[in-house]
């Protein structure tokens, strides 16, 4: 597997809608494969196609709970309730953090690596971590919707 190059803020593919992926070939495994290596190496839970310059609707996400790893092919946000305010950070903007209110349950609709669809329900950190990854997939970055930055300082502890 190979380890991506992660594209940083500012360069305008992350700020560009992707395009509907419609080929499910050994590429596109091989891409979330790589993708998902990426993110394991950067120390992330969520890495989304543009974040490596590749406009497609792809994404994988691992909060490290019961539900591993998590492909996400054309994904569709359903339904969401609720609220929640938190610290987010991305890998496109290292040593930024800022406080994102975002809803506390998602369902979502999406594809495998096969193009079967699924439907996930996620709470939480898990649907914090899907909807900011689906977000990057329409060109939106966290950074749009931060109520309050936060200076490194006042991480540590």
């Amino acid at each position: 597997m190979t380890i991506l190059t992660i594209i940083e803020h500012p360069n305008e593919v992350l700020e560009t809608p992707c395009e509907k992926v419609t080929t499910f070939d050994k590429n596109l495994v091989k891409l979330l494969n790589n993708m998902y290596e990426t993110m394991i190496a950067a120390d992330g839970v969520g890495l989304a196609a543009p974040q490596v310059g590749i406009l497609q609707q792809v994404a994988v996400v691992d909060v490290e709970d019961e539900n591993g790893r998590i492909d996400l092919i054309n994904p569709i946000v359903m339904e969401t309730k609720g609220e929640q305010t938190d610290i987010e950070g991305c890998l496109s903007f290292p040593n930024l953090y800022g406080d994102v209110t975002r809803p506390s349950y998602a369902k979502i609709k999406a594809q495998n690596k096969r193009g079967k669809y699924f439907i996930i329900e996620a709470r939480g950190f898990l649907a914090r971590a899907l909807l900011h990854e689906i977000d990057h997939l329409n060109g939106v970055l966290f950074t749009s919707k931060v109520s309050r930055y936060y200076e490194e300082s006042e991480l540590e502890g």
